[in-house]
């Protein structure tokens, strides 16, 4: 039975933006799973299955769980024999990853994509996107993002402990990538498949480990529809 994704879209279905469904996304590569994922936008909440909310949403059989952290739990206790995502070692390590990709690397990033999101996004979903993230920041979406040159060199700063890392290691998984990785090159793809911004300079070892994680699988990444790095 083919398992199947909600997967976050613009205006254009293959324009997948997504954080969360980018992790995810990259961990069912990661086990060598296929994944069917349809695509998904802001006002389309009765689309999915009854109990979820939020993407990703991932089907499996009868099975239907609607947050990446439980996906990838899943995936690893459902699909043992598949290279795992985190060892046991690993999970609390990846709570922290999560905790501070979501509760630090996103706000900062939230101040240079945020308007751009707006501009990619289907037009059934401009009103709802606009009012509900004006409402979150209290300023226009113009006015959050108006000094885009700040708030790149915020975010290099935000994004240093990433760089002290991976100037030790190719990946934050060690000599391979983990759930961790996914977790916080997430973060990136997000900022890549919406906004022109560039984020790091090329010389940047984050770039590096960035540029490698694109070029996994066959390409995943780096083929979806999205702007230069």
């Amino acid at each position: 039975m083919t398992i199947t994704m909600y997967d976050l879209a613009g205006a254009e279905d293959a324009r997948r933006f997504s954080p969360y469904c980018w992790r995810i996304k990259m961990a069912m590569a990661h086990k060598d799973l296929d994944v069917e994922t349809i695509p998904w936008r802001f006002t389309e909440k009765d689309r999915l299955p009854a109990g979820t909310k939020t993407v990703p949403t991932l089907i499996d059989g009868d099975t239907v769980i609607g947050d990446s952290w439980e996906i990838a739990d899943y995936l690893d206790r459902k699909y043992p024999d598949r290279p795992l995502l985190q060892g046991k070692s690993e999970r609390g390590l990846a709570k922290f990853l999560t905790a501070w990709t979501e509760s630090v690397v996103h706000p900062a990033l939230t101040r240079i994509v945020v308007l751009d999101i707006y501009k990619h996004i289907a037009e059934k979903d401009r009103e709802y996107f606009r009012t509900s993230r004006e409402a979150r920041v209290g300023k226009t979406l113009e006015a959050f993002t108006a000094d885009t040159e700040a708030n790149v060199a915020a975010f290099q700063k935000t994004v240093h402990p990433l760089r002290i890392t991976l100037r030790m290691q190719d990946y934050l998984g060690g000599d391979a990538p983990n759930y961790g990785d996914y977790v916080a090159f997430g973060a990136f793809m997000w900022a890549r498949s919406i906004s022109p911004v560039r984020l790091l300079a090329a010389d940047d070892t984050i770039a590096a480990w960035r540029s490698r994680l694109l070029a996994a699988f066959d390409g995943l990444a780096g083929k979806a529809l999205g702007y230069p790095v």
